[in-house]
């Protein structure tokens, strides 16, 4: 069961909810930039950290799954917010040269059918970041947070279900060391820098880029009666195509 929008809006206006959102929006911004000129789509609950990056992007759109509820966003009068099921998204192929997860993996009830749909509405060599909540991380366990619902994920476990998809992940980072206490939210950026160092496995939030796959490459399929000379003693076998990507015994 997804959390009600009320809900995830009343966190993000907390001193811990804006402790959250920096340390996450900073991560984002290191990898992508302030996004000029792009098309940048958010998913889930990421119009707390998209506020950052509208300003300078061409487009920047927020969709929101019914089951959540949608919140007007960047204001009433200007919203930018989509209400639509995450396996159908009211944009066509191809749209958007960045998409950012937030809150959005977690409590899917098919995160297959999400991240499929997110590859769809990204543009050919477009790139996607995902958040979310590090399974062994600090925030999962708090069911107080937006982050200790539903399920965290592990380094492995997240790229696993972004190649299932169709997406090559390149590269991913931790964030949000500070523990999940309001009363420490003020000391967030302390936390940041020494659990990078100190600890760094014990993150709140795993955040990982990938890119789409746009060109698979095949192994060529041999003619009929060709053949290939090997080495074993000389001898000349049928040809014996390699799967792609692995190499040959011996090589």
């Amino acid at each position: 069961m997804r959390q009600d929008i009320s809900d995830l809006a009343a966190f993000y206006a907390s001193p811990l909810g804006q402790a959250a959102r920096d340390m996450t929006l900073r991560k984002v911004l290191e990898s992508w930039g302030d996004c000029a000129g792009l098309e940048v789509l958010g998913a889930g609950y990421a119009a707390p950290v998209l506020a950052a990056l509208s300003d300078r992007a061409m487009r920047a759109v927020a969709v929101m799954p019914p089951e959540q509820g949608a919140k007007a966003w960047p204001t009433a009068r200007l919203n930018r917010v989509a209400l639509a099921a995450e396996d159908a998204l009211p944009f066509p192929n191809a749209r958007f040269d960045r998409v950012l997860l937030v809150h959005a993996l977690e409590e899917s009830p098919q995160p297959e059918a999400l991240l499929r749909e997110m590859t769809r509405v990204l543009a050919p060599a477009g790139r996607l970041i995902a958040v979310a909540a590090a399974r062994n991380g600090p925030w999962a366990p708090f069911e107080s947070t937006p982050f200790g619902h539903g399920r965290p994920f592990s380094r492995r476990q997240l790229a696993g279900r972004l190649r299932e998809a169709g997406l090559e992940p390149t590269g991913w980072t931790r964030a949000l060391y500070v523990p999940p206490f309001p009363w420490l939210a003020g000391w967030a950026e302390g936390f940041e820098q020494a659990g990078s160092r100190l600890w760094p496995p014990f993150s709140g939030l795993i955040l990982m880029e990938a890119v789409k796959q746009t060109l698979a490459l095949q192994p060529r399929p041999e003619r009929a009666g060709v053949r290939r000379r090997t080495a074993h003693r000389g001898a000349t076998v049928g040809a014996s195509p390699q799967p792609a990507g692995r190499r040959p015994a011996g090589a």
